[in-house]
């Protein structure tokens, strides 16, 4: 189904195809005509199916023909948990709406406030805003959201991880009743089912795919290594696997660097993102990543949700995630928009039971394999195999043929 017959207007229709779009994801067709209605919305996908379309395009459809007052009046605010999330989708809107003559901004914490402070004064439409910043504004009485039309909240489940869901009510607490709600999330734990019908009127449920089921196109592959191994496993792969746009996820920031370190000093072009950064930094780093200057971007979780990069090829969990929903997220990385994309999860013995707790909340199993061609120091898979009835672990052989394997010592760094 092609976008015109979703009812959105001709300039919007033009501007998602010059971004290279010709067609609806499954949640957008299902969506779209339903927002354009004013319906109130929860809509649950996994993550990488284009959800954030399915919010911007309805709102941008909305405040065109809204547009001739030209009142500088807010009508549409998105909250979203992290930086990065919230200046990709200040750049959907753009991208969609470049015939549409629309302003957004999008205001997070890391930055000067003086340059959000002077685009407020121009005059804004559409705000994308982390809650921190936005509560710092309201109280600066910088920003209105008394006539707030629309009102988005996405990454729902990351707002409650995160602790932000106490500020998310003070600011809805501010918005005019008289607004369309929609909420978007890739899990509805029963936290944001409270939240949902508290500040939502007769919501239409809108659900892709099985929640908590990683999406199909995404090959998930589980490894047991020693700990004091996870780093000559990791070189070993991007020495070999044919890896070339690399998502490396770390528990810590000061993991996510020291790993860095290790694969610049192994000859790989990496660069590290998390909250430790600047926000310049992590801007650059991005960057670089979606220009292909660096093969292997290492993150922390903080910094999951806002990265939407096409073309990753692999998604590493350097680091077993703690919190199960994370694995989803992180996997969804790669494997986007209907592309495919493996995902590979290391695993020492004391991460065992975050790896079950990941398995009971997605509803399956994993078979442990062994990387191919690897020298395990010890073979770990006949005792964690005891520990727990699985399949015989089996190799999955990547593409590029092996070469003499790098040795290090990551327990000394």
């Amino acid at each position: 189904m092609p976008f015109k017959l979703l009812g959105l207007s001709d300039p919007l229709v033009r501007g998602i195809l010059a971004t290279g779009y010709t067609a609806p994801t499954e949640i957008q067709s299902q969506v779209i005509p339903a927002a354009i209605e004013g319906k109130d919305i929860i809509g649950c996908a996994q993550t990488g199916t284009g959800k954030t379309a399915a919010f911007v395009l309805p709102i941008l459809n909305r405040l065109s023909h809204e547009h001739a007052a030209k009142n500088k009046c807010i009508k549409a605010l998105i909250l979203t948990p992290t930086r990065e999330l919230a200046v990709q989708i200040e750049q959907c809107i753009i991208g969609y709406g470049r015939f549409l003559h629309m302003h957004t901004l999008a205001v997070y914490g890391g930055v000067n406030i003086q340059g959000q402070f002077a685009a407020l004064r121009r005059g804004v439409d559409i705000i994308v805003a982390t809650p921190g910043r936005l509560i710092d504004h309201m109280q600066r009485r910088t920003i209105d959201l008394r006539h707030i039309e629309v009102l988005v909240i996405d990454e729902a489940d990351r707002m409650f991880d995160m602790g932000f869901i106490n500020d998310v009510r003070k600011i809805i607490a501010v918005v005019s009743t008289k607004r369309q709600t929609m909420l978007f999330s890739a899990t509805i734990p029963p936290e944001v089912k409270a939240l949902a019908a508290g500040v939502m009127n007769h919501p239409k449920i809108i659900q892709v795919g099985r929640e908590h089921n990683p999406i199909e196109t995404i090959t998930q592959h589980i490894y047991p290594v020693q700990k004091e191994q996870k780093i000559d496993i990791l070189l070993h792969m991007l020495q070999k696997g044919g890896m070339y746009s690399v998502l490396v996820f770390s528990r810590t920031k000061h993991g996510a660097d020291r790993i860095s370190y290790r694969l610049q000093r192994a000859g790989i072009k990496s660069i590290a993102i998390h909250s430790g950064r600047t926000q310049g930094q992590r801007q650059r780093a991005m960057e670089g990543f979606k220009d292909n200057k660096f093969q292997v971007m290492v993150a922390t979780d903080i910094a999951a949700r806002g990265i939407d990069v096409e073309g990753i090829s692999h998604v590493i969990n350097f680091d077993v995630p703690v919190i199960a929903e994370d694995y989803i997220h992180r996997i969804g990385r790669t494997g986007r928009a209907t592309a495919t994309g493996d995902a590979i999860t290391l695993v020492s013995r004391d991460e065992e039971k975050y790896l079950r707790q990941i398995e009971k909340f997605i509803g399956r199993s994993f078979k442990r394999e062994k990387c191919p061609d690897f020298a395990y120091v010890a073979d770990l898979y006949q005792s964690q195999s005891a520990d727990k009835s699985h399949s015989k672990p089996h190799t999955h052989k990547f593409s590029v043929p092996g070469q003499k394997r790098r040795h290090s010592r990551w327990r000394r760094r």
